[in-house]
């Protein structure tokens, strides 16, 4: 089924490690990289293993002092799986001719599997197969199959089974100078199953500064023709690494499969002893692995039904489709829920940036709170857990309020670099991407939005209102009033550009009253009146009691919401920051004849010795990320609520202003610009949104993606078709329906959970129809194309789409 398999027909050495991250199987709880299992570490390969929140912190001495780096730790390797031919060399693909190969990836399963046929230099030819599983239902097992078929030979095969701890992080090249080695060995050993009574292995470890231990075990069975062998076997044992070692005979009448079954688990867990002993029993105590596979695939199965969404008018586009809502689900699946665990940016399949916390939620979350509320309310739930390093940080800034950082790891302190190696130059310079103050924005953002899609008032009252309002806290002591202009400002941050991290020449971080903060501080303002207007009274008082929140300070954020300065430069463009309008115009066609890829612009200049901060150009949205925000009706209220004139085409203007100075060096930059422009520029907006779905699946930067896939740009691909193609948009208790569907898609199918009921979806031959679940408690407001409209338990609506709209421009809300 091509709409649901990835699927590579040939090997290539050198697209290897993309291939490993696209290819990773996950739960929620762990992700194993989809490297072949007979592989190791090397210029071709890297397996990997990576718990949710698995983190180690490490000390490197670089230039003079002491660079600190909390890393997303690779685990010990539970997938290592190989076999060699009388005695000969251990399996290598690499050491043979491949007469067949196929790798496919079961998107609706979440199966990977690779068939080859190699072969070797005694021209015995060899079908293997190969067949691994992250089990879904339940998180702390794995499984991993592997079939020999003799073509033309017969005789004695040995299979090695280990679990091996001998791992460091070497993932990302350009890390390659920071201390990489996180674990210690505490355990490797055989032990005996009480119930099984087999012989299995067990390995424990624990990382060296967290002190987070690792329990782990395996059990290894030989089968033939669906008959369990009892073959003969030894133990191999070093400090960090147990293997079993099986010999069988093997032919082309006798082919042989190994099933291997592997358990995970953490001194973080509920409900256990000790993760050794927790690892131990739940291995003893595993089903067969066919059993496994069917309660994996029930469970993918029920996902499914929940976040298909389904296009018709290219496979293509609708395998990357799944592909990104499945990696979305290996992420954060329910598995997540309890595990105080945050949206990584890179998914937990490579270690790029770390397995760090940036702002992606803000892309990811809608597609969650849709379907899967609880995983989106467990991901705030992360935010307000680290409320209290959230409020240490502003108080050490001399603020108030809760300053979230930049980069977010285990407990919730700044891990942003000091330093960062340009790979260009190989020069370390200053890293000051912390000064994205911005970030809080999306917290407190992430905050409201889950409340009004679900309803939620009580996780509102109890997490989510003592957030949003220390965030408004935060900012309106770091606005300051400027008498000359009778507004508030905001001085030393940085926008989503990142690009501009300071003035040129000046030495100083930051820049002035960057428009997007700017502006969502007013909504933020304007959010929290609400907010306090919507808690009961009692609710209110006690959280005003408990925060201190005083009429004046209220009254504060109040004037801040009617009186914050926006900048802007030529007439209506809003300037990205203060000063923008001033900077050079850059070269653009030069620059591209002179290095073709001009994506990561900022490494570029640097290694001339120049400075992005000199010219006005962008890394991806910065003014325009509020068009992806906000509707233009919200924009022009918020902007008229400031004293500020904006219409229909100042919002035009900008985006074609920003567009022709932005170098897309983020994945993120394509699909904000493919939003904000699909009504406008359809036909452009197409070619973005194509680029935007194949950014990791032909890994468009570079080689980044084999760190790690952009979970943050998968997921707002998904959302574009979602709410942005379907205009579908929460505001004022009633869910909106404004379709701007590309004419290369033909129709779009989904299923969306607003407030704890159900809807149905389809646009389909110009039409727009709405079916609702027949347990509905209570009508549901909806309106189409500006035309107000309600829906009833189990009833379906169609509305012809073949009439212009009544909003030309889109936005969220």
């Amino acid at each position: 089924m091509p709409q649901w398999t990835l699927a590579y027909d040939a090997f290539k050495p050198e697209q290897q490690g993309l291939r490993e991250a696209l290819c990773a199987v996950g739960n929620g709880y762990f992700v194993t990289r989809g490297a072949f299992p007979w592989s190791a570490a090397d210029e071709i390969h890297y397996p990997g293993t990576y718990l949710a929140g698995g983190y180690n912190r490490l000390v490197t001495p670089i230039a003079g002092r002491d660079i600190v780096n909390e890393d997303l730790v690779n685990i010990p390797n539970w997938a290592y799986l190989t076999f060699r031919i009388d005695g000969g060399d251990w399996f290598n693909v690499m050491a043979g001719e491949i007469l067949a190969f196929r790798q496919e990836l079961d998107l609706h399963a979440g199966i990977l599997a690779v068939h080859l046929t190699l072969k070797d230099k005694q021209n015995r030819e060899t079908e293997v197969t190969a067949r691994r599983f992250v089990h879904m239902e339940y998180p702390h097992l794995a499984a991993q199959e592997l079939t020999i078929q003799p073509r033309n030979w017969s005789g004695s095969v040995e299979v090695l089974s280990a679990l091996d701890g001998r791992v460091i992080n070497s993932g990302v090249k350009r890390y390659g100078q920071l201390a990489n080695s996180h674990l210690d060995p505490l355990e490797a050993a055989p032990f005996i199953g009480e119930e099984s009574g087999e012989e299995m292995l067990a390995l424990v470890t624990q990382t060296n500064q967290s002190k987070l231990r690792i329990g782990q075990a395996a059990r290894t069975r030989l089968v033939r023709k669906g008959q369990r062998l009892d073959a003969p076997h030894r133990i191999e044992r070093e400090l960090a690494c147990v293997s079993q070692v099986f010999q069988a005979d093997c032919g082309p009448e006798d082919p042989l499969t190994v099933e291997k079954v592997a358990s995970v688990f953490t001194g973080r867990d509920v409900a256990i002893s000790e993760p050794g002993l927790a690892a131990r029993e739940s291995i003893d105590g595993a089903p067969i692995l066919g059993d496994l596979e069917a309660t994996h695939r029930r469970a993918w199965d029920r996902l499914w039904r929940r976040c298909d969404i389904q296009v018709n008018g290219a496979d293509r586009t609708q395998m990357i489709l799944r592909l990104h809502i499945f990696h979305l689900l290996q992420t954060l699946s329910p598995n997540s829920i309890d595990l105080d665990v945050g949206v990584p940016a890179r998914g937990w399949h490579g270690e790029a940036y770390r397995g760090h916390v940036f702002w992606d939620e803000m892309f990811i979350l809608p597609f969650l709170k849709f379907r899967l509320p609880a995983i989106g309310k467990a991901m705030i739930r992360y935010r307000h857990h680290r409320l209290g390093a959230a409020r240490k940080a502003a108080h050490a800034a001399g603020l108030k309020g809760a300053m979230y950082p930049w980069q977010s790891g285990s407990d919730g302190r700044e891990e942003s670099q000091v330093m960062h190696l340009n790979p260009r130059s190989g020069r370390w310079v200053p890293d000051n991407t912390w000064v994205q103050r911005h970030v809080s924005l999306a917290v407190a953002y992430d905050c409201w939005k889950h409340y009004t899609a679900t309803g939620d008032k009580a996780f509102l009252e109890s997490r989510g209102a003592e957030l949003i309002l220390e965030v408004a806290r935060f900012f309106a002591s770091l606005t300051q009033f400027n008498p000359a202009r009778e507004r508030y400002e905001i001085h030393n941050v940085m926008g989503p550009d990142e690009y501009h991290d300071a003035y040129p020449d000046s030495d100083q971080p930051g820049l002035n009253n960057n428009a997007y903060t700017n502006v969502f501080v007013t909504w933020l303002m304007m959010t929290a009146h609400e907010l306090l207007e919507v808690i009961d009274p009692e609710t209110k008082a006690e959280l005003c009691a408990k925060l201190q929140i005083t009429p004046d300070e209220t009254e504060r954020w109040e004037d801040i919401s009617r009186r914050m300065f926006v900048p802007f430069h030529d007439g209506d463009i809003i300037s990205q920051f203060e000063g923008y309008g001033d900077l050079k115009e850059f070269d653009w066609e030069g620059y591209r004849a002179k290095y073709g890829d001009i994506h990561r612009l900022d490494r570029i200049l640097e290694s001339e010795g120049d400075s992005a901060n000199r010219y006005k150009l962008s890394k991806q949205a910065d003014v325009l990320m509020l068009f992806y925000l906000f509707p233009e009706p919200v924009m022009k209220e918020m902007l008229e609520h400031l004293g500020y004139a904006f219409s229909a085409e100042t919002w035009q203007n900008n985006i074609d202003y920003y567009l022709a100075r932005t170098s897309h060096g983020s994945t993120l930059s394509y699909l904000v610009h493919t939003w904000v422009m699909a009504r406008s520029h359809p036909e452009q907006a197409w070619e973005l949104f194509k680029t935007a779905l194949e950014s990791d699946v032909e890994d468009i930067q570079g080689g980044t993606t084999a760190e790690g896939i952009h979970l943050g740009a998968m997921a707002g691909t998904v959302d574009l078709v979602q709410r942005c193609f379907t205009g579908l948009d929460e505001r004022g208790g009633a869910l909106h329906f404004d379709p701007v569907m590309p004419h290369h898609l033909k129709d779009v199918a989904l299923r969306v959970r607003y407030q704890e009921r159900w809807l149905d979806v389809a646009i389909k031959d110009d039409c727009l129809t709405l079916t609702a679940a027949p347990d509905w408690r209570e009508p549901m407001p909806i309106v189409v194309r500006g035309a107000e409209t309600t829906l009833n338990a189990g009833e379906s609506k169609t509305f012809p789409l073949k009439e212009p709209p009544q909003q030309l421009a889109g936005g969220q809300a």
